[in-house]
């Protein structure tokens, strides 16, 4: 795309002789040819048109090879008429003996940019132009486009400007600004200022700057047909009225551009800094460290012309597709006078003059420009063409998975149902059968094990309590008791009331317990039933307003009647009964060891002594009660065993309660409490109401289809521009 590459201008714009003609005739009938894969041909399924497609990239190849003009027969002193031959080239329009071919292809890639497709994340082939602040990125615009850009201190460019460049015959040019959804027309007089006012339009009156892009179209005889981005300038000191993170911002914006892999990054450089010190080299290497997508400008080379042969030859900073040397409009002059003391300084300069004349001037820059935007479109458009049908299958299945609009009270009755079926189903799986398949990597949502640790947890917790501890104050609270209950009866005979005494307290002491249990149980419940609800009316707003106030009422209520029930089952345990065999064969088993006991404390003079089945225990203050020792030991038995059997009923009737909760809630008590609620005044219509779409639901639907048509628009373009270049 260098000297070796360069098409000749002159020979299209002057029309030297048959030998041309012929050989571009020849170059015009080269074969079409191309050579896809048999995937590319499958998903494309434009064979055909993709070989023509590429065959415009062989002949751009081609015309490269064989137009390249002789611009180093200056520096070699070949004669006046190579230098006669230059002095035509430098004179003729800027503009590319291949742009009827190229324009179409730049305008299918403008029509997809303009259709937003970036948006669906299809990268387009972009020229982007980076440069540090006062690099002179503004005036190579300027001198590859013809007209004047803003310019001042600071900042001038504050928004993405996209300029369309087209080669138009017309006599009168022509100008257009597009931003948010508005064009303008303009003229070379004031557009300048107008793309100021857009600017300010778009990102303010400030100093800052916005994301959203500003479309410059300039159809004007000469041109080269170009697209190319133009960023803010990278400044890394904020001025009076910009954002303390504007470097933060406009490196951001810069990424943002040139990271696709279709992005052509053309880096303006002044020629009078140290190129390894410039930040848009280093933001362009992070992205294209081998500089195969890189091209270089240096500007000002009029300022500082020692060192730039070395520079642009050493090419230390590793820009792959090479360099060009431009000297820009200075003041006033006409952009003809500035190309004639361009051509002048680049052939008489003793330093510049060296320069190869292949990689100096502005038209030598539009010339690479179009060449290499043109291999890009070439490049990657089959790929595009991919993308966009690979993207535009994804949103048709994406769109089809969604529910079907419903039309009427019959089709919306029919998804009610479905609705519950499915609802209830899936809750009989998790919450009574323990089948997980529907949520198999969702630990929450496998209920059966989960409330069966809940359950063992509440277990554990009545068990490891104080009141459940046997040993805590051995015999003393029963001293106590007993010696407050002492009457006129029957000596070493246990008074029921003592027995019911303590009983009482320990009920009382474990009764926050299982209302705590239950309290928890049923909020599990509600999340995971909700969950599943939730889930299955998430594509009918209504419905799912009323199936969560249905569900939260619902279970609510039975947690109230567990919690009522609970407080009923506690109260009753205060009540002394059992049938239950174990609690005499444990109290007999206990007992055997009274004597023994009573006699130990009472002759020895150990602090502890142990109790089988219930530990080492403190008898130390047992010794001054010898009378009652006997009795209360008694009572610790009959209590110790007795409450093994209430802690089993607060465990066991507990699990029954629940399940039996459960099953009815799944059963039964849902699908009536939904109907009710749906039916009911709260929700103001009944199943009609389903036949209102969620905001979400309608959101996306949205979406989708503007992205099917923005998708199917953009295979239309691309399509024409195949078969285009097809016939």
């Amino acid at each position: 795309m260098g000297a070796a590459k360069q098409p000749d201008l002159a020979c299209v714009s002057e029309g030297e002789g048959s030998s041309c003609v012929e050989q571009h005739a020849t170059i015009e009938a080269a074969p079409i040819v191309s050579s896809y894969n048999d995937k590319i041909r499958l998903l494309l399924g434009v064979v055909d048109k993709l070989r023509s497609l590429m065959s415009i990239h062989q002949i751009i190849k081609k015309m490269g090879a064989a137009n390249q003009p002789d611009l180093a027969c200056i520096s070699e002193g070949e004669g006046s008429s190579c230098v006669e031959q230059h002095a035509i080239i430098e004179a003729a329009p800027i503009v590319s003996s291949y742009n009827d071919k190229i324009r179409p292809l730049l305008d299918a890639i403008d029509k997809l940019r303009s259709l937003m497709v970036m948006e669906e994340g299809i990268q387009l082939p972009t020229i982007v132009v980076v440069g540090d602040q006062s690099s002179g990125k503004s005036s190579v615009l300027e001198s590859l486009a013809g007209i004047s850009l803003p310019r001042g201190q600071g900042i001038c460019t504050r928004v993405p400007l996209i300029m369309r460049l087209q080669h138009d015959s017309s006599p009168e040019p022509g100008f257009q600004l597009e931003y948010n959804g508005k064009v303008k027309h303009t003229d070379e007089v004031n557009i300048a200022d107008d793309i100021v006012n857009a600017t300010n339009d778009i990102a303010g009156g400030g100093k800052g700057i916005s994301n959203t892009p500003l479309t410059l179209l300039v159809k004007k005889n000469g041109v080269p047909d170009l697209t190319m981005v133009d960023l803010p300038g990278i400044t890394r000191v904020p001025v009076h009225g910009q954002p303390e993170d504007i470097y933060d911002q406009i490196k951001e914006m810069i990424m943002d551009y040139i990271k696709p892999e279709e992005s052509i990054i053309l880096n303006v450089l002044s020629a009078t800094v140290d190129f390894t010190t410039c930040e848009s080299i280093r933001m362009s290497q992070s992205v294209d460290r081998a500089g195969d997508r890189t091209l270089a400008v240096v500007t000002k080379v009029d300022k500082a012309p020692e060192g730039l042969l070395e520079k642009v030859t050493a090419d230390d900073v590793g820009i792959g597709l090479g360099y060009v040397c431009v000297r820009n409009r200075i003041g006033d002059e006409t952009y003809e006078e500035a190309r004639a003391k361009s051509q002048q300084l680049f052939q008489t300069h003793p330093l510049l003059s060296k320069i190869d004349k292949s990689v100096v001037g502005i038209p030598v820059l539009a010339q690479k420009l179009v060449q290499i935007q043109a291999s890009s479109i070439a490049r990657n458009l089959p790929g595009i063409v991919k993308k966009i049908n690979d993207k535009l299958s994804s949103c048709l299945l994406e769109l089809n998975k969604m529910p079907k609009s419903l039309s009427s009270v019959a089709e919306a009755m029919t998804a009610f149902m479905q609705i519950i079926g499915s609802s209830k189903e899936s809750l009989r799986k998790i919450l009574v059968r323990g089948e997980f398949d529907e949520f198999p990597d969702e630990k929450h949502m496998h209920c059966t094990a989960r409330l069966y640790k809940m359950l063992n947890q509440y277990s554990d917790q009545l068990h490891k309590c104080e009141e459940s501890d046997p040993k805590s104050n051995f015999l003393v609270e029963e001293i106590k008791i007993l010696e407050e209950a002492n009457g006129i009866s029957l000596p070493n005979f246990v008074p029921r009331n003592a027995f019911l005494v303590i009983l009482q307290g320990k009920v009382k002491g474990i009764s926050s317990i299982p209302i705590g249990f239950v309290e928890r149980f049923w909020s599990y419940i509600e999340e995971v039933v909700m969950s599943v609800l939730m889930h299955n009316t998430e594509n009918y707003y209504q419905l799912q307003v009323c199936t969560r106030r249905a569900g939260h009422n619902l279970i609510t209520r039975m947690k109230q009647r567990s919690v009522e029930w609970t407080m009923e089952m506690v109260e009753m345990e205060k009540t002394d009964y059992t049938g239950n065999p174990e609690y005499v064969s444990e109290w007999s088993r206990l007992m055997g060891q009274q004597d023994a006991f009573v006699r130990d404390v009472l002759s020895k003079n150990d602090s502890t002594i142990s109790v089988e089945g219930i530990g080492e225990v403190e008898v130390g203050d047992l010794r001054q009660y010898p009378q009652v020792l006997s009795q209360a030991f008694d009572l610790k038995m009959r209590m110790t065993a007795y409450w093994k059997v209430v802690l089993r009923r607060l465990v066991d009737c507990m699990a029954l309660h629940l399940q039996l909760s459960v099953s009815k809630l799944v059963n039964q008590d849902m699908e009536s409490e939904i109907v009710n609620e749906l039916m009911g005044p709260n929700c103001g219509g009944g199943i009609e109401k389903m036949l209102e779409e969620s905001p979400a639901v309608a959101t996306k639907r949205e979406k989708l289809i503007k992205s099917i048509k923005k998708l199917r628009d953009s295979k239309e373009v691309v399509a024409k521009i195949l078969d285009g270049v097809a016939s």
